[in-house]
């Protein structure tokens, strides 16, 4: 990536499947280990040369802006939207496409956890095959009937995408972590500006153009207490 890079966090989950522990803190800022989420999403893009992040907020804005104003990184300039009513993954998107004017772009749910550092994520994005304009995380699951799995071809592009379905095709995962170009925000432009869901809305519509990057490091949704526990364990084992 040549040009700027930018991060879009997405942060403004609710956190139902964590109450009561969210019913005071957003999910983004639940502590791994006292440590907040947020601020381990936060180091990553200190190692990708990123210019500025971009993060939306909703529930208890106020907490995550402290959060924010907390952490002691330097590299990157950070920035916040609000959302008064939850715009949707796609939606938020949508409304902040002139953050990526002449830039890179990096898609982060912030509601996940993963001990990739996204360098090697990156420079695939940057060596993707020619004909795809989207570049996706992937992992393998244990549990795909859970997930949203893809089905690539040998080149690693997505041929099928499938969003928690009873008979998944494959136990390959999305990440739901992105990175694009220009190519792809020119194809939103020509997309229904009513969109919701990344993965619903705008995945479909280039299959065949998404290029799949496997990690083989550890990756979780910490979006359930189950999945929180694991991810405490595996951050003392080194998960940053």
């Amino acid at each position: 990536m040549d040009k700027k890079l930018k991060v879009l966090l997405l942060a403004a989950g609710l956190g139902t499947r964590l109450k009561p522990l969210t019913n005071n803190i957003p999910k983004c800022l639940v502590r791994i280990n006292d440590k907040p989420l947020l601020h381990i999403w936060l180091e990553k893009p200190e190692n990708l040369n990123c210019d500025s992040i971009l993060i939306n907020t909703h529930y208890l804005p106020d907490k995550v802006n402290k959060a924010i104003y907390e952490w002691n990184g330097k590299k990157s300039k950070i920035y916040t939207t609000f959302e008064k009513n939850l715009l949707g993954t796609a939606g938020t998107l949508i409304r902040n496409l002139d953050f990526f004017n002449d830039s890179e772009g990096l898609i982060i749910h912030a509601d996940n956890m993963t001990n990739d550092n996204l360098i090697g994520f990156v420079n695939a994005h940057k060596n993707r095959p020619s004909n795809t304009i989207f570049t996706m995380l992937t992992f393998e699951t244990d549990n795909p009937k859970a997930c949203g799995v893809v089905k690539i071809n040998e080149e690693n592009i997505v041929q099928e995408f499938h969003e928690k379905v009873n008979n998944p095709p494959s136990k390959l995962a999305n990440g739901a972590i992105y990175a694009f170009g220009q190519d792809f925000i020119d194809h939103l432009k020509n997309m229904d500006n009513k969109l919701f869901d990344i993965s619903k809305d705008i995945i479909p519509s280039i299959n065949g153009r998404i290029f799949s990057y496997k990690t083989n490091a550890n990756f979780l949704d910490i979006g359930t207490p189950t999945n929180l526990k694991k991810a405490q364990k595996l951050f003392n084992k080194g998960l940053k």
